[in-house]
Order: C-alpha cells, then structure tokens, then sequence
C-alpha cells in the first residue's frame, strides 16, 4: 500500500533590505527591498519555479519586505501572493527600529540567544508565543494544501521556531539555526511527523546572517 505524499513547506526568509544586519525593524511599516534583495528575490523565482516539483501556493507574512519577496515567484508561478497575517515577524515592541548594535549591547541580549523561551521583547511577545503562532500558521497551510509543496514567506525567527519545533528541538537551541536572507528552509510534514529537508539553503548558505 504506497505511503501518503507530504506536505512540503518551503520556508523563505525575505530578501535583503537596507537595515538587514544593521537594525531591528520589527513589524514597523514602510521597509521595502533593496536593490540587491530585489536580484535576490529574482534569482529565488528562478530556482523554486524551476524545481520538478514547483509550488502550488505562495503565502507570506503581510509586511512590505516578505510580500515583495514572494511576488517574482508568485508571477513566475502564474498564482497570487496570499497573505499569512501569523508569519509576520515578532512583535519586538519597544526594541522597535533598535540598531542591532545597541541590541547586542544590553543584558538581555544574552537571553534572546540563550534562553529565548524565557524571554519577552519589552511591551512585545515571547518567543514562545512566536514559535506557536509560526507553528500554527504553518500546519494550517499544510491541512489547507495536503499532499502539495508550498512557499511561506517569514522572518528569521520566525523560520528558526518552526524548524525547531518540527525537528523536536528544544526553543532555546533554535539561535543555532542560521536563516539568511532569501534562504529555503523546507519541512515535509507526514502524518506522523515531519521531516526536515535543508535548512539555509541559498547560494550563499556558508556565510553567516
């Protein structure tokens, strides 16, 4: 009797923007792709609508950044570009528009690499609730497109909690993971679990985010 086919998920971490790797932008509107994020979402249209296998669905969180990401793909897919509201990036609150530098500078930095299931950006959400609402966006997807690949378009953080949670990996080692930008991460999800499949895959997977 042959096996049920997966679900898989291609995780897409959006493309470069202006403060990538300076600052912290959070959920703040009006961030758009720069014009080395906008070659990076080009060459992504390429790679994933040439797969054997391509995408049936295109999602992403609703900010500037991930939506303008998916849309190359989305057009060389002939689909739209559905809006996800829980892929959205973490409600860091007062860290807001923070230079990552001065970020990196206070106590609890330490704590969002290390302990980030006990941590709580200041007048924003936890990383616990992060990683559930992330992982619950996702297994929608995978109920709504059964059998199917998908494409959902998120942030960093984002991408680290779900792929922790399907591999079984505890929330505070999810910092070890590293998603760059317009990276693929892809999970097939089985209904008995799931199975992760690459993770940071991009041409430029060896250098750090």
């Amino acid at each position: 009797m042959p096996l049920p086919s997966p679900t898989t998920v291609l995780l897409v971490r959006h493309a470069t923007t202006p403060t990538t790797g300076r600052a912290l932008p959070g959920r703040a509107p009006g961030l758009h792709l720069s014009d080395a994020g906008h070659a990076q979402a080009a060459r992504l249209a390429e790679r994933l609508a040439g797969l054997s296998h391509p995408p049936v669905a295109v999602y992403a969180s609703p900010l500037e950044r991930a939506r303008e990401t998916a849309t190359p793909l989305a057009r060389a897919l002939g689909v739209r570009v559905r809006t996800a509201r829980d892929l959205v990036e973490a409600d860091i609150g007062e860290w807001t528009g923070t230079s990552l530098r001065r970020a990196m500078r206070t106590r609890a930095w330490s704590a969002v690499q290390r302990f980030p299931s006990g941590f709580r950006f200041p007048g924003g959400e936890s990383f616990a609730e992060m990683a559930a609402r992330g992982t619950g966006a996702v297994l929608r997807l995978v109920e709504r497109h059964r059998g199917d690949t998908i494409v959902a378009v998120s942030h960093a953080d984002v991408i680290r909690a779900v792929v922790a949670t399907a591999a079984g990996v505890p929330l505070d080692l999810m910092q070890r993971l590293t998603v760059s930008t317009c990276s693929v991460s892809a999970v097939s999800y089985w209904d008995d679990g799931a199975r992760i499949l690459c993770v940071n895959s991009s041409a430029d997977a060896l250098v750090p985010s």
